[in-house]
């Protein structure tokens, strides 16, 4: 039963994941840090283990919405290839610093990562947009409204948030995407739907450096990875969908609930 449950949880989680570019980790994380309580003949397993398992999984639900966002024409894909530099070193110090961490108090850290989240996209409607840079990385993006969008960063910028989202992509399990996808709409100005596109590529190359790091630790259970996978495949897609069918600014208010949400869960499930 767990296991058909399994399949269940990777659809919601990439459909989910892909719609928000997070990667579909918010879900499966606390899904797999959930079995043991549900199920008593399911052992319970580690926060290591769970982010392990749900970064590989990750790999297909990034494959699949890479090629359906590709298909969309909707990846800045010049931008993604900087983003890329720094997530192998920021995966390699996550994992590292996941074997540190007890169940409580991941889910602690967790929960107040995704308030610092959430707090950043509250903050968006009341800051001021940058102009676009004179020096370093200029794109232009028009959404199906016709409306055109200049945003811009320095690759210093880049590199360093890069690294910022391999790390915590290896330490929670997450994609990295809660972190790429509100940086990306708030410092950079990109519209919603192109940040969340272009974060499920580089949550792509999150996914296979920081698993590649937990795989060397041990640290995946793969006989939930090959129940999850299936579903995630699909999930993926789905999301990618609904993605081209809701508004901008739905997406956004939405990221500020979920974020909510799930971290007043975590704290809470991590300090009683």
């Amino acid at each position: 039963m767990e296991y058909v449950l399994l399949v269940l949880v990777g659809f919601a989680a990439a459909a989910f994941g892909s719609l928000l570019g997070l990667g579909g980790g918010v879900i499966v994380v606390p899904a797999l840090l959930g079995l043991g309580s549900l199920f008593a003949a399911v052992d319970v397993i580690s926060p290591q283990t769970a982010a392990g398992t749900s970064l590989f999984v990750m790999i297909f639900t990034g494959i699949s919405s890479v090629l359906a966002y590709h298909k969309q024409k909707t990846i800045d894909w010049k931008s993604a290839l900087l983003f890329l530099i720094g997530i192998v070193p920021g995966a390699i110090l996550g994992t590292s610093a996941s074997k540190v961490l007890s169940t409580d108090s991941f889910m602690v850290y967790f929960g107040l990562f995704m308030l610092v989240i959430a707090g950043s996209l509250f903050l968006r409607g009341k800051l001021k947009r940058k102009d676009a840079p004179v020096k370093g990385v200029i794109r232009e993006s028009t959404d199906e409204a016709g409306n055109r969008y200049v945003y811009g960063y320095s690759p210093t910028a880049a590199i360093v948030v890069s690294i910022g989202v391999g790390f915590l992509s290896s330490l929670f399990g997450v994609g990295g995407g809660a972190l790429m996808v509100p940086v990306m709409i708030v410092w950079f100005g990109f519209p919603a739907k192109i940040a969340a596109a272009t974060a499920m590529l580089v949550i792509l190359f999150s996914a296979v450096s920081g698993s590649a790091a937990h795989f060397a630790a041990g640290h995946i259970h793969w006989l939930y990875a090959l129940a999850l996978i299936p579903g995630a495949w699909f999930g993926g897609k789905a999301g990618a969908w609904l993605n081209q069918r809701i508004r901008s600014n739905l997406l956004v208010w939405l990221m500020k609930l979920v974020f909510i949400g799930l971290a007043v869960q975590f704290i809470l499930q991590g300090l009683l």
